[in-house]
């Protein structure tokens, strides 16, 4: 039988389940699709494209190890799909479950219909970690580990491949018509880059990963980088987690110790995030609670929306971190939650309009990450506590000598020390705000004041707090896994009646 192998976000020949199926079924076509109606979608970038196309190279070759490079073919699924399934006479695709954003939902509705219309049979192989279709959380926990405990899969020995197939250039963003986005500090994709960071991390650079991952001064170092590594599949997430294992058996105690059960945490968080997304696909464009979908104007301020997107909004810690983000596509788990907090709270923008601002600049932008994470920390899911960050606070904290600030907004060079995340509260702000720097787009104290009472009269609307209490039982955490405290209700301390047993963080 010849198999046509559809890589998706599983650009890797290891721990590949439908790769491995596929070695077994037959002679195998391994595809990628490059589809320019995706590169067109307001949440991808030119520099996701870099990586992907660098992550796209090294994966040609190591198929191509294996006997079948990477056939790379550029044009609409259901197209391309029913031709080579045609000119190749293959009557089975294997590739494996995305949870993507709307526009993959809808391409793979399309595929499934053409599928069984054309007799293809389409097998799409289970995720690690993420579960379809399962409407609730009960049990989850317990599939998810046993997925990450499960044996790691080798690459294929060999591959058979169908003869007659040209592989296919891998296109540059240009031939994409994708708009200049330059990132000078970008990481670069591939799965060696992979191995190299876990290695890295696993063996010396996460030693103060629990006391360095909150500030940009060592975050940058002591943090994983895995994440678009992860996004793209150039590892998996059991191969992550087991390396880890590893190395908490040989390091059991000390600041290792806490370092590396801090890591495996975050690993089953980012699990516990993409679930959400797999049971309610609405989240991309929808509030949790619906109550607060028009919490903020679906049409945001122009202007205060391009000040924070070029991080000229006239607050220095913000305007550093959504900077830096620009020239480097990521930023730490922190930072993130604090450029979006501002956004929401202080700026008071949409979340969809702002979401979509750093899925683009973000490098390993995750929808199944990002979505569920920008509204939590928009304050519209509901269930979890309200997170208005103070940015000057967050300055003075995370980057208290102001090297990463003064980095960043060269501008404020002649501010003294004391003065750096405040500039306004200087004597010779007169001569800096205004022409050098811009003047605060808002008054953070006032902005905050009224967001937090804004969210609070909302809360306290009729039914809101029985319809929290339905996003609960969709997406909450179990209440006996502390891995996931953090995501439980602050809605209160009692339910209704009708509702089942759920206990909540305090």
């Amino acid at each position: 039988m010849n198999v046509l192998v559809w890589f998706k976000r599983d650009l890797r020949i290891a721990d590949n389940a439908a790769l491995a199926l596929a070695a077994q079924s037959g002679a195998v076509l391994p595809l990628y699709l490059v589809e320019p109606e995706y590169w067109r979608l307001p949440d991808v970038s030119a520099r996701q494209w870099a990586f992907t196309a660098e992550t796209l190279a090294g994966l040609r070759d190591d198929l191509g190890a294996l006997g079948a490079p990477l056939v790379v073919r550029v044009g609409e699924a259901v197209e391309v799909l029913d031709r080579l399934c045609r000119q190749h006479d293959i009557a089975r695709i294997l590739s494996f479950e995305e949870t993507g954003n709307r526009w993959t939902y809808a391409r793979d509705r399309r595929v499934a219909a053409w599928a069984k219309a054309a007799a293809v049979d389409w097998v799409e192989v289970p995720q690690q970690g993420v579960i379809r279709r399962m409407a609730r959380r009960d049990g989850w926990a317990g599939r998810r580990d046993a997925a990450m405990a499960a044996a790691v899969v080798g690459p294929p020995q060999a591959l058979r491949p169908i003869r007659g197939v040209e592989p296919g250039a891998i296109p540059p963003a240009r031939a994409l018509k994708l708009p200049d986005d330059p990132c000078a500090h970008r990481q670069t994709g591939g799965r060696d880059q992979a191995e190299r960071l876990l290695a890295s991390f696993l063996t010396h650079r996460g030693e103060p990963y629990r006391s360095a991952m909150s500030s940009p001064l060592s975050a940058e170092r002591a943090c994983s980088r895995l994440s678009p590594h992860l996004a793209l599949g150039t590892l998996s997430p059991r191969e992550v987690v087991q390396a880890t294992a590893t190395r908490q058996a040989e390091r059991a105690g000390g600041r290792w110790g806490g370092a590396l059960a801090s890591f495996q945490s975050r690993i089953a968080w980012r699990d516990h995030f993409m679930q959400k997304l797999e049971t309610e696909h609405a989240i991309e464009w929808r509030a949790l609670h619906r109550a607060a979908d028009d919490l903020r104007p679906r049409d945001p301020d122009a202007l205060r929306l391009a000040a924070w997107e070029k991080g000229e909004t006239g607050i220095p810690y913000l305007d550093a971190c959504m900077r830096y983000l620009r020239a480097t596509g990521w930023l730490n788990f922190r930072a993130r939650a604090m450029v979006m907090s501002v956004a929401s709270y202080h700026l008071w923008l949409d979340w969809r309009a702002t979401g979509a601002v750093l899925a683009r600049r973000f490098t390993d932008y995750e929808p199944g990450i990002h979505w569920p994470q920008v509204q939590m920390q928009s304050g519209v899911t509901g269930i979890n506590a309200l997170r208005i960050y103070n940015p000057v606070k967050q300055g003075l904290d995370q980057d208290p000598t102001g090297a990463f600030t003064r980095r960043w907004v060269p501008e404020l060079g002649g501010v003294p020390d004391a003065f750096l995340h405040c500039p306004w509260r200087w004597e010779g702000a007169r001569g800096l705000l205004g022409r050098l720097y811009p003047e605060p787009v808002v008054d953070l104290a006032a902005s905050a004041r009224a967001a937090r009472e804004a969210v609070g009269r909302l809360r306290q609307d009729k039914g809101f707090r029985e319809a929290a209490f339905e996003v609960v039982e969709r997406h909450a955490s179990p209440s006996d896994d502390a891995r996931f405290v953090n995501d439980r209700s602050r809605t209160g301390r009692r339910r209704p009646a009708d509702a089942a047993q759920m206990s909540f963080d305090l």
